[in-house]
């Protein structure tokens, strides 16, 4: 049997814009909450929006854009945290629709630039300055040397009384609170007559990769392809009205905007912001605080709040489910996930930024082993296949091979790049996504790493997953990645980077190969241990391998 798969083809796709689904949403459940963001300073109130409220406030934003005569197509470009603004901004450009621009948040001075200019944004909504990141003077500064952005709006720092939100210093400068007045220059009616203009295929949404391997690429996503995605996600989990979902995870990133947002928003449910940035203690607060339902994280985080030597103060009762995505999920985490966050329905996400995101997923009636031993099945209305990465056959189910995504899901392309558009996606359709993966004889799928980080040592191909999954059982490791360094014999060699749990003793690379030992073969036993105290990260959550092989490389002299 080939390693292809189809998901359900009887679920009907929506042919309808993002902005169209939310206010049917609004008028199913007008007085239910729809955005709760928790007070930055504790003591204070949290903000709340019900879908009555969040639409209003959505339509004031969109109206104050056609005010500055933001044109269909444009670029709108939002760089900050996470904050209800942000969720306002999304759909306020959705209904217009402009393109809305996901700028990283850790970005500094040139990534910016290189994004203003790569797509010619014509405004920018950018957070106040805080302790991470001078947003304000960075902003000035792309306002300067970029003909093309033509309005800086500086968000309020909503309670954040140490911080100061940019004080406009020229025409072209603008507060959120003077964003909004410009709200009253337009009609209600010119807002529909938009909305009118707009169909469900139009490009709203700008995403760019983290460009690992160079400048990153911006993946260009339509209405259909993450209203659909949202939507489906929303529809697997089983959500309701009366679920509250839990985003401690980024918004710049589609497994906040569309995981999170589209997908609790397009059911009634509410989304509840613990904070601008994560913290283990503020994510497990708001489930607590706000009966959450739903939590979601990439493996990292779990692994954070598993560790909180508070973890079992925090009542985790009303959780039932929840999303873990981002990058490989380690099994040990989500049995414990399952087991002590009563996280009894939590799914397993997979996909890319350009698949708008998640092409696989799993499923509460999935078995234990295949809910924590796979990434799912393929999602309803899209295709997956398995292909040999040399010839591009595609593989019997089994042998490990590339996963191509097919379907409504995959983006429109590379924002002004048809060259790496067609290095992406071939003539037939298929994204490829440029992991190893294989799929089992139900259809289940199995990621084993990026093609990348596979580990070629004397002839030999390493999976660094398997070698992470065997080494989760040692019991003094909390984390750990598994990286290839150079060696002049073998080509590569193994370096297993551990972080310890509290109090462990100490670890080198004999006590490593000690545990090893007779049950991984030989050429699977790391030759290095780096023992550290964190990882370098994205902001979204992923292990930056990369820099952690440069750092080996460096400090090992190879």
């Amino acid at each position: 049997m080939l390693a292809y798969t189809a998901g359900d083809t009887d679920v009907p796709l929506l042919e309808e814009t993002v902005g169209d689904n939310f206010e049917a949403v609004v008028r199913k459940f007008p007085l239910h909450d729809a955005l709760i963001e928790a007070a930055p300073i504790p003591g204070e109130e949290a903000r709340r929006w019900s879908y009555t409220k969040l639409n209003d406030d959505v339509d004031r934003v969109a109206r104050a854009l056609l005010a500055f005569g933001i044109g269909k197509g444009e670029r709108v470009g939002i760089w900050s945290p996470n904050c209800a603004e942000w969720t306002i901004l999304q759909y306020a450009t959705a209904k217009i629709g402009a393109i809305l621009v996901n700028v990283n948040p850790a970005y500094r001075s040139h990534e910016l630039e290189f994004v203003v200019k790569q797509n010619g944004m014509r405004m920018l909504v950018a957070a106040p300055s805080d302790r991470n990141s001078d947003y304000t003077t960075m902003a000035r500064r792309s306002l300067a040397s970029c003909p093309e952005l033509r309005e800086l709006v500086f968000l309020p720092d909503a309670g954040l009384t140490e911080l100061r939100a940019g004080v406009p210093e020229s025409e072209a400068e603008w507060t959120y609170a003077e964003l909004l007045k410009r709200a009253d220059d337009v009609a209600h009616s010119a807002l529909k007559a938009r909305m009118a203009e707009l169909s469900p295929h139009d490009a709203i949404n700008l995403q760019y990769t983290s460009g690992t391997t160079g400048f990153p690429k911006g993946a260009t996503l339509t209405h259909s392809n993450i209203l659909n995605n949202g939507y489906s996600i929303g529809e697997l989990l089983k959500y309701t009205e009366n679920d509250r979902v839990v985003l401690p995870v980024p918004f710049y990133h589609c497994f906040g905007m569309v995981i999170g947002n589209l997908a609790a928003l397009s059911h009634g449910a509410a989304t509840i912001l613990p904070g601008r940035g994560f913290t283990p203690a503020a994510a497990l607060e708001a489930v607590q605080d706000f009966g959450g339902t739903s939590l979601y994280g990439v493996p990292t985080m779990f692994i954070a709040e598993l560790a909180l030597p508070d973890f079992a103060s925090y009542d985790l009762s009303t959780l039932r489910t929840g999303v873990m995505a981002g990058s490989l999920c380690p099994i040990e985490v989500m049995n414990r996930v399952i087991s002590e966050m009563n996280m009894v329905d939590v799914a397993i996400c997979y996909g890319m930024t350009e698949t708008s995101p998640v092409s696989t997923m799993t499923r509460s009636s999935d078995t234990m082993a295949q809910r924590t031993q796979t990434v799912g099945r393929t999602m309803p209305r899209l295709e997956s296949r398995i292909v040999d990465p040399a010839t591009g056959e595609v593989l019997p189910r089994g042998p490990i091979g590339e996963l191509c995504t097919r379907g409504y899901a995959v983006m429109k392309g590379y924002w002004n790049q048809p060259e790496k558009t067609a290095e992406a996606i071939d003539p037939e359709g298929w994204m490829h996504t440029g992991d190893l993966a294989r799929m089992d004889e139900d259809g289940y799928i199995v990621i084993e790493g990026r093609i990348k980080d596979m580990v070629i040592r004397g002839g030999e191909n390493i999976y660094p997953r398997e070698i992470e999954e065997f080494l989760y059982t040692h019991p003094d490791i909390q984390d750990v990645q598994v990286i290839g360094v150079p060696d002049a014999r073998y080509g590569e060699e193994l370096m297993a980077c551990v972080i310890l749990k509290p109090g462990a003793a100490p670890l080198d690379a004999a006590g490593v190969a000690e545990f090893c030992r007779g049950k991984l073969a030989h050429y699977k036993i790391p030759r290095y241990v780096d023992v550290r105290e964190s990882f370098p990260m994205t902001v979204s959550g992923k292990v930056r391998k990369v820099e952690m092989r440069e750092e080996a490389v460096a400090r090992l002299g190879l």
